[in-house]
Formats: C-alpha cells, sequence, structure tokens
C-alpha cells in the first residue's frame, strides 16, 4: 500500500529555516500530486503547498514567499524548504497525495520566538 514517511524537522528559532522531506512508496511517486500540510494543536489539518506531476506548485497564503515546495521523481521524494519560520508554523508536518488512510507520523516542527 501506499506509505509517507516524512523526516526533516526540528526546534529552531523565529527567522530560521529547516528543510522537511517526504519519503513515499507504494505507488507510481510520478503521477501523484503531492501535497505537505501541517496540524497544529487544537486546529484543523491544513494544506500548505502542493506539487503536480508536472512540477507546478500551489501555496497557501500562509506560506508563499517563506515556503518552497520541490519534487525528485527518481527518488520518490518532495522536499519542502522552509524560510523565515515563525512561532506560529509550530506545528505537526505531513505528506500525502489523497490517501486518506496512508498518513505517516509527521515530523515536529517547532519555532520559538
Amino acid at each position: 500500500q501506499v506509505k509517507f514517511v516524512e523526516s526533516g524537522g526540528g526546534s529552531v528559532q523565529s527567522g530560521g529555516s529547516l528543510r522537511l522531506s517526504c519519503l513515499a512508496s507504494g505507488a507510481i511517486f510520478s503521477m501523484l500530486n503531492v501535497g505537505w500540510y501541517r496540524q497544529a494543536p487544537g486546529k484543523q489539518r491544513e494544506l500548505l503547498a502542493e506539487i503536480s506531476t508536472g512540477g507546478r506548485p500551489n501555496y497557501a497564503d500562509s506560506v508563499k514567499g517563506r515556503f518552497t515546495i520541490s519534487r525528485d521523481n527518481a527518488k520518490n521524494t518532495v522536499t519542502l524548504q522552509m524560510n523565515n519560520l515563525k512561532p506560529e508554523d509550530t506545528a505537526l508536518y505531513y505528506c500525502n497525495a489523497g490517501f486518506p488512510s496512508a498518513w505517516g507520523q509527521g515530523t515536529q516542527v517547532t519555532v520559538s520566538s
């Protein structure tokens, strides 16, 4: 079955950067539109960025200009480069491609002021 494994989270100060990676397996990766999501305590999961099969990105307004999504089909990975991080970016970050039963463990991002 399809599986997503997220990595790269950590703790940084406001203004810092992190680079998250999503490794997918169990599907033809190049045929997937892949998204990065996050969920903060007490809040709903939200879509931050998505990259199409052709490499076209889309971003939520909250991260536009600060986050960059990219993909490497040869490695079955999607990367989220996060710059100028803010305390409100603190959350558990996930990737998925439309498979409700394939949510991974996520990777924690904590930004301190």
